[in-house]
């Protein structure tokens, strides 16, 4: 599997660091772009550096090179992941306004139908970000909440985060143990 991973300026980088993670163990392929103020959340919230960040990455991109190779439908990937998504680019998303190489791989993403999974890190949502919401799905995006469950009875933050993780590598089809599933301890009567 070949997947585009893309951060944005938005807080929860922790998100994205723990999916690279799990795709590197999965050996997924990884095209990585990371905003420039991704950059600097990463260095705030992690505490190591955008260059350290990116090693998890099979290849890096700068997000201001629009004409890469991602940015093409023709470019074979199976999906694309934006994690933290920002609103910013939520709504570029929404509209279809390719001014980066983010927005231009979720673009041709969404028409070559491929799978685009939005990760929003949000709270509280204005009317105009639930509107592009909507409108992102109506095109063909998977809109996944940082939102944790708590029905596993997480003990710690990596619980919580990797709850979130499993969730995006759920909709990737790709199996994982980072969380226990509803129901699985009924199985075992």
């Amino acid at each position: 599997m070949r997947l585009i991973v893309a951060v944005t300026g938005a807080s929860g980088v922790v998100y994205a660091y723990n999916l690279l993670k799990e795709l590197k163990k999965l050996n997924i392929v990884i095209f990585l772009i990371i905003s420039e103020t991704a950059k600097k959340i990463i260095d705030v919230e992690l505490g190591v550096t955008w260059r350290e960040f990116s090693k998890l990455a099979h290849r890096i991109f700068d997000n201001s090179d629009i004409a890469a190779s991602v940015a093409s439908g023709s470019f074979p990937v199976d999906g694309m992941i934006i994690v933290p998504c920002s609103m910013a680019t939520l709504a570029a998303v929404a509209h279809g306004y390719s001014d980066n190489l983010i927005r231009r791989a979720a673009d041709c993403t969404l028409k070559e139908n491929r799978l685009l999974i939005l990760v929003p890190r949000e709270t509280p949502l204005s009317l105009t970000s639930l509107e592009n919401m909507t409108k992102a799905k109506m095109a063909g995006a998977v809109i996944l909440p940082a939102m944790p469950g708590f029905y596993h009875k997480p003990k710690n933050l990596e619980e919580l985060v990797n709850f979130v993780v499993g969730k995006i590598l759920d909709i990737l089809k790709l199996e994982h143990n980072l969380y226990q599933r509803w129901g699985t301890d009924d199985d075992k009567e």
